[in-house]
This record gives C-alpha cells, sequence and structure tokens, in this order.
C-alpha cells in the first residue's frame, strides 16, 4: 500500500530521531557532543595536530594540503621580493645595465612567487636562478629548501596514513540490519549475523557485546550510560575464529542475560542500546581495526532466524549468497526465555496457530525455517 506524504515525513523525522538518540550508529560511529571544553583542552587538539588532521574529512585535509603549500610559496616570495628590492633589482627602480642582482629575472612579486614556488618544489631552474653575490639570498634558499622538505614530508605521510586506516578496512566487514531471537543448540538465544567482505582474513577474531541502558542503583543513584558485558560466540567458541565466510554470533539468554526477564510482548517497551564490537586483524596489512554496531529494540525480533546463505555447487565449491544475507524466517520460539524449558508455555507464541507444544513444538520450527518471509 502507498504511503502518504504525511507518513513519509512523519517515518523520516522518526528514523532521524532514532539516529540522533542512539550512542552507536549502525554503521560504528559514536553519536556524542563534548560540551564545555576548556580553551587549555582544545590546545590539546593543536599540539596532537597529526592525529587531529588524521581524524578530518579527506576534503578539508585535501584544504589544509593546497593551502599549506600556496600560503608557504606566498610567504617566502614576500621575503625574495624584499630582498630584491634590497639590493635594488626591481623593474621599477630602474637598475643599472652593469647591475649586479641577487635573483636573475626576479623583478616583481609575480615573479619572486614563480621562483618560490621553483625552489620549495625543486623543479629546476631556468631563466631564474639566484646569484653567489646576496649571502642572505643564499640563507633564504637554504632555509626553504629545509622547510619545504618538511612540508612534503608531513602531508606525504599524512594522505597515506589518511588512505590506510584501519577503520577503511571495518567497511568491507558487514553486520545484519536485525538481530533476531530464537532458539539454538537448546537455548534461546540473541543472534547476530556478520560478514567479511574481502577474501583476506581477519586473523585472531574477538567478538563481545555491551548493553547500555539507564540504572538505578540501590543507593538511588541514576546511571546514564551503565554498560553490561554481553558474551556472544559461535560454534567454534568466541576467540580467534576462522572468518572466512559469514558467521552468526550468539548470546546464550540465560538467568545471567539482562535479556533473561524480556519477553515478546514487553520487547518494544525497553530503553536500552546493544552494541556488538568484532576485533581483528587483517592478514594483508597487519593493521588491527574494530568494527561495531549498535542495535534498538525495534531492530531485534523475536520468534525469526537467519536464513542460510552458505551451500556447495556440484563441484565441491562453498557459496556465499550475499542476496539472502538480512533474510529472516519465522520459527516457532516461546514468547519469553523463562518460560522455554516449561512444556506447558513453551509455544505460547500467539503468532504461530499450532498446538503442538514440548519436544514436538521444537521438532517443528525446522520446518518452520523453511518458510520464506523477506524483510
Amino acid at each position: 500500500m502507498t504511503r502518504t506524504l504525511a507518513q513519509l515525513v512523519r517515518d523520516y523525522m522518526e528514523e532521524r530521531r532514532i539516529h540522533r538518540n542512539r550512542l552507536v550508529t549502525k554503521d560504528g560511529h559514536c553519536n556524542i557532543e563534548y560540551g564545555n571544553l576548556r580553551y587549555s583542552n582544545r590546545f590539546a587538539y593543536l599540539l596532537d595536530l597529526w592525529t587531529t588532521i588524521l581524524e578530518l574529512r579527506m576534503s578539508f585535509v585535501m584544504i589544509l594540503f593546497t593551502a599549506s603549500y600556496l600560503f608557504s610559496w606566498f610567504f617566502f616570495s614576500v621575503i625574495w621580493y624584499w630582498i630584491a628590492y634590497s639590493n635594488g633589482d626591481l623593474w621599477w627602480q630602474y637598475p643599472s645595465p652593469d647591475h649586479n642582482p641577487c635573483i636573475i629575472n626576479v623583478y616583481g612579486l609575480t615573479t619572486a612567487f614563480l621562483y618560490s614556488l621553483t625552489t620549495q618544489m625543486t623543479v629546476g631552474y631556468s631563466i631564474r636562478v639566484i646569484t653567489p653575490l646576496c649571502p642572505d639570498a643564499i640563507t633564504l634558499l637554504v632555509i626553504q629548501t629545509v622547510i619545504g622538505t618538511i612540508i612534503k614530508s608531513f602531508w606525504c605521510g599524512i594522505i597515506i596514513s589518511k588512505f590506510s586506516l584501519p577503520k577503511k578496512r571495518a567497511k568491507t566487514i558487514h553486520f545484519s540490519e536485525t538481530a533476531v531471537i530464537s532458539p539454538k543448540n537448546g537455548a534461546l538465544c540473541l543472534q547476530v549475523r556478520v560478514a567479511n567482505l574481502r577474501k583476506t582474513l581477519m586473523v585472531g577474531s574477538h567478538i563481545y557485546g555491551k548493553l547500555l541502558r539507564t540504572t538505578v542503583t540501590p543507593e538511588g543513584e541514576t546511571i546514564i550510560m551503565d554498560q553490561i558485558k554481553i558474551d556472544f560466540l559461535v560454534d567454534a567458541g568466541k576467540d580467534n575464529l576462522f572468518f572466512a565466510c559469514p558467521l552468526t554470533l550468539y548470546h546464550v539468554i540465560d538467568k545471567t542475560s539482562p535479556f533473561y526477564e524480556m519477553a515478546v510482548d514487553t520487547l518494544q517497551q525497553q530503553e536500552f542500546e546493544l552494541v556488538v564490537f568484532l576485533d581483528a586483524t587483517d592478514e594483508s596489512t597487519n593493521f588491527f581495526c574494530q568494527v561495531r554496531t549498535s542495535y534498538i529494540p525495534r531492530e531485534i525480533m523475536w520468534g525469526y532466524d537467519f536464513f542460510p546463505i552458505i551451500s556447495r555447487s556440484k563441484d565441491g565449491t562453498y557459496c556465499v549468497d550475499f542476496s539472502e544475507f538480512a533474510r529472516v524466517v519465522p520459527i516457532l520460539t516461546p514468547h519469553c526465555a523463562h518460560c522455554f524449558n516449561n512444556e506447558t508455555a513453551h509455544n505460547s507464541d500467539l503468532r504461530y496457530n499450532t498446538e503442538d507444544q514440548g519436544l514436538k513444538g521444537r521438532q517443528s520450527s525446522v520446518n518452520l525455517r523453511r518458510v520464506h518471509l523477506n524483510i
């Protein structure tokens, strides 16, 4: 059904509000503001100039890159112009035919700028050449050459580091847009899917999560961003994963889990943010990187499971169908973790009109996995 313009505007404003209120965005950026910083703290950004520039956008880096060269060329051109003026080399000073200039063919600000550019970039001299008659000109030549080398070395390092930042590698690690809650290995689990879009492996992979929510301590203190550790596993463990194909991470919802007291009808009423982290090292560059994403209650689907996307072709090749990466299918699931082992309440999810209970209900969930649902 086609939505009206008012509905589209309302949905857009709701998405903006959610994006603004979450701590970690879906692509891993931390959405936090720092206010009332002292001037001494702001000055620390200038002291750590290297990191400050690396954190800027590429467009700002290119603006600073261009501005630094233009400013240095113009600054030294003014000094070359002053040297030529002191020696009487300028055209409006009408030097005599037997006059000995400090720099040949530098007779104005434009020619001084061209000579400054040629000197700093070492592109080779042509018609504008320094003479050995002015010691101050020779001194300035040495100073500009050294400063020009420093500027080139600095920006060369910045550009290379900017293109090789580990967070660029994190762009090719993709988390599922939604998390699901369903039975797995005899337990009720919260599951997240993650995939490496490159063929180069991520070695030493480590996965974990943090549940962020506002809590009130027994002493009456309100903690705005209380962090609760969430352990994620895969079938092979949680450390040093073989990350060659998409993995499904799962968190067991037991009595120690903060999700234990939640149910299918109360999940959307909760206020929390689940942040999932993946720490790993890229084997091709040996750079360590951290990939993170977050899930809010509306992005967690109770009673669904991820559709299988790994298969084998007739010739035995393993194939991954990324077009089904975000696809989920309904699966028979209890409405809360407390009643998972309760045979009477195990199949109380009203979305499924079935009279099966207990173990028979668990076996029927295998058939429900074959029902396709595009989300």
